[in-house]
């Protein structure tokens, strides 16, 4: 034969008093009036909180004025009125790395500038420059020019030419020197 179990018993019906409404109001949040009153008394600690993380005064009072609407909007949240100012300097430090991120993605994404372009002119006589250099450097000696050409085009030490070309450290020094001294005299010819 199956075996029932007794009805629990009825419990008394509660009733409620004046404390239980209470804690019924604190459990559905922090008031209006003392989240206002706490902004108002830390405002000035609120916006050195800021201060601290971003560096100008409008996205500092910008960022406090954030923190209480949100807090504001979000009151019920806050269980303990104790801990209202905790929810308000959590909300401003948030708000501040956010307005930072947003600041460090704006400066990567602005385009980049040109860089100084020169001029039709100027790019000209640089042109008419290395013309020059090439009709001067095509006049010295098949050392002279495979020296400096290794030694400054190249961007070889004289030691490195030296090794390359087969021939002395002192050749490469005495064929580099005569070939900028005819260079000189070439490049300042009257063409």
């Amino acid at each position: 034969m199956p075996v029932i179990a007794p009805m629990p018993a009825a419990r008394p019906a509660r009733i409620p008093s004046q404390r239980d409404g209470a804690e019924d109001s604190m459990a559905a949040g922090t008031t209006v009036d003392h989240l206002t009153e706490t902004y108002r008394a830390h405002y000035r600690s609120l916006l050195g909180l800021a201060a601290l993380l971003l560096d100008d005064t409008a996205s500092c009072e910008d960022v406090v004025q954030e923190a209480f609407i949100r807090v504001h909007s979000a009151r019920k949240r806050v269980r303990d009125p104790e801990k209202t100012l905790a929810y308000l300097r959590q909300t401003v430090v948030n708000l501040s790395r956010s307005a930072l991120r947003r600041r460090i993605l704006g400066l990567k994404l602005l385009s980049k500038p040109m860089p100084d372009m020169a001029s039709a002119e100027e790019g000209a006589y640089d042109q008419l420059e290395r013309d020059a250099l090439i009709k001067a450097m095509k006049g010295l000696q098949r050392r002279q020019r495979e020296v400096l050409g290794l030694r400054y085009f190249a961007d070889m030490t004289e030691a490195q030419v030296a090794e390359t070309l087969g021939i002395s450290l002192g050749s490469v020094k005495a064929y580099g020197s005569r070939g900028i001294a005819a260079l000189r005299v070439a490049m300042e010819a009257p063409a």
